[in-house]
C-alpha cells in the first residue's frame, strides 16, 4: 500500500484545514518526539531481554 501524490496533497490539504498553518509544525514535532521516546524504550526491552538470556 503506497500512496500516490494526490493522496499525500489530499491529506496535506485537510490537515492545514483543521489545524491551520502554525499548529502543524507543533503537531509534527510531538509526533517525532513520541516516535523518538518509542524508539527508545523498545531499544531499553531489547537490551534487558539479551541481559536477561545470559
Amino acid at each position: 500500500m503506497s500512496l500516490g501524490p494526490w493522496q499525500v496533497v489530499l491529506i496535506v490539504a485537510v490537515l492545514l484545514l483543521l489545524f491551520g498553518g502554525r499548529k502543524i509544525p507543533e503537531l509534527m514535532r510531538g509526533l517525532g518526539r513520541g516516535m523518538k521516546e518509542f524508539k527508545d524504550a523498545t531499544k531499553e526491552d531489547d537490551t534487558s531481554d539479551s541481559q536477561k538470556d545470559e
